[in-house]
């Protein structure tokens, strides 16, 4: 998938907007997906992509989280973390099942379906440069700022 053009695709977004891929040729894209709103370690990577979100928009990036919660939910996640960029809304898994992002988890000892945190960088041409799976929350903005900061 790596060096692949990401197919084109649009969702429903934070502050009544709608997200469409094509919309931001250009700009480089990271879109990273996590489990659920308010929950502590995606509190904390919204958190961090916040705090860095200045240096994201200088190195010509947009930033947008996506999960499966509805509009609703993302917009109190939003507004109570103060977040700069827009949360898709995933709810059919659509962009949850183009990115493969759905994986077969343990909560409590029992087997649920669920999103493995991952992060994506789609370059200015729309060109999928670089993909994080199984990430862990803490440092992790810093890292893909890093990267996005190479190309």
């Amino acid at each position: 998938m790596i060096d692949s053009v990401v197919n084109n695709f649009e969702s429903p977004a934070t502050g009544g907007k709608r997200f469409k891929l094509s919309e931001h040729t250009g700009k480089i894209v990271v879109l990273y997906f996590y489990p659920k709103d308010s929950t502590p370690g995606c509190t904390t990577e919204a958190m961090q992509f916040r705090d860095l979100h200045h240096e994201f928009v200088k190195a010509g990036c947009v930033i947008a989280g996506v999960s499966r919660d509805s509009l609703r939910s993302h917009e109190n996640f939003k507004t109570k973390q103060e977040l700069p960029f827009e949360l898709l809304s995933d709810t059919e898994e659509h962009l949850c099942n183009q990115f493969s992002v759905i994986k077969e988890k343990k909560l409590y000892g029992k087997p649920v379906r669920g999103i493995e945190r991952s992060t994506f960088v789609i370059d200015r041409d729309g060109t999928l440069k670089r993909e994080w799976r199984g990430v862990k929350a803490p440092g992790h903005a810093q890292e893909v700022l890093d990267y996005v900061k190479t190309l």
